[in-house]
């Protein structure tokens, strides 16, 4: 017989966090965009392969792509043909999205659009050197 166990009231509860993990193509790069153009700080990292990133209270692990062979060696994985598979969308919520997107800028990335009037918020949006598209956005009203 199962032990009742009791249920929260609410999630998330303290201790919860989010975590994303992006496999990307080329580590290095994608390592100095999110570190020198968002401004992560860099965790943990094993060199070329892995690191654990954080950014805002959340957690970003980046990956290169890598698969097992038969002598127990890894050896990276070709690069996914385009992104059709998944479904990615960093959303950053900033206090000013003007001021976001000019910092941005001055450090590098390169957007997609200037910031527009969304129906409840005022957005912008910009892709990492994979492909996987950013968004900041700032509440109306905020």
């Amino acid at each position: 017989m199962e032990k009742e166990i009791p249920l929260q009231p609410s999630f998330p509860t303290d201790g919860v966090e989010l975590r994303c993990f992006l496999v990307v193509n080329n580590y290095t790069r994608s390592l100095a965009f999110y570190r020198d153009v968002l401004g992560v700080t860099v965790v943990h990292e094993l060199a070329g392969t892995l690191c654990e990133l954080r950014f805002a209270g959340s957690r970003i692990l980046l990956s290169a792509p890598f698969r097992s062979r038969s002598d127990g060696s890894h050896v990276p994985d070709p690069p996914p043909a385009g992104h059709t598979d998944a479904i990615l969308d960093l959303s950053i919520q900033v206090p000013d999205c003007l001021a976001a997107y000019h910092l941005l800028c001055a450090r590098g990335a390169e957007f997609l659009t200037p910031p527009f009037e969304g129906r409840e918020k005022t957005q912008a949006f910009f892709l990492d050197p994979d492909g996987h598209l950013i968004e900041i956005w700032q509440a109306w009203g905020k």
